[in-house]
């Protein structure tokens, strides 16, 4: 209980700057919650086995077997290739590719609202903090020098909101580059399958194989 009054006090005394502060933390906290349940879904429908099986039997071009094999899986590599041997008499790559971009841009969602967080906790952190500092020299023009204390006690308030702000941006940058840094490898994963089902249905094609 004591605890929770203190940390109001200090919510209190950085001034209505904690509020937007505080809606920042929110913001972020529940996309890190969502965007981590997101990836562990994403680890939990990874099939590695499958992907390469898929590979070796494209290259019997035994479609309907694939087709079987693919058709409750919700791997993201494996709905690219899949994606790639649906359309491979029309357009295998722009296919593949057009899937790509609509599976990274699921994992991408919320990345922006992050990275603005990341920009904005410290700039609001500071403009609680410029407006204490305007408070305190207000309160030192009015009663001067007779009671240093309010002049120091309220600067040292208003830098309640820069470390509110700071906190929020450290506290984010750490997991929105796992998140980018987890959406670059499955981007280069995607294009790395489908690289090799690509060159091997030209292989094919060019053996004369349908």
């Amino acid at each position: 209980m004591k605890d929770a009054m203190e940390i109001w006090q200090i919510f209190h005394n950085g001034g209505p700057i904690m509020w937007p502060l505080l809606a920042c933390s929110m913001i972020v906290l529940t996309i890190i919650f969502e965007r981590t349940l997101f990836w562990l879904g994403m680890a939990w429908r990874r099939n590695r086995a499958l992907r390469d099986e898929i590979l070796t039997i494209a290259n019997t071009m035994d479609w309907q077997q694939i087709e079987i094999k693919t058709e409750r899986s919700s791997d993201s590599i494996v709905q690219v290739l899949k994606m790639g041997i649906l359309h491979k008499d029309y357009d295998m790559t722009r296919a593949m590719e057009s899937e790509a971009q609509h599976l990274l841009k699921k994992m991408s969602q919320f990345m922006t609202v992050l990275d603005t967080m990341i920009t904005v906790a410290p700039l609001l952190g500071i403009l609680g903090t410029v407006i204490g500092i305007i408070s305190s020299f207000k309160m030192l023009g009015s009663s001067g020098m007779a009671d240093p204390k309010l002049v120091t006690g309220g600067i040292a308030q208003a830098l309640i909101t820069t470390a509110a702000g700071l906190t929020i941006s450290i506290f984010t940058v750490f997991p929105y580059n796992y998140f980018k840094s987890k959406i670059e490898n499955a981007g280069h994963l995607m294009e790395k399958y489908a690289t090799r089902l690509e060159v091997d249905y030209r292989k094919l094609q060019a053996k004369g194989v349908q």
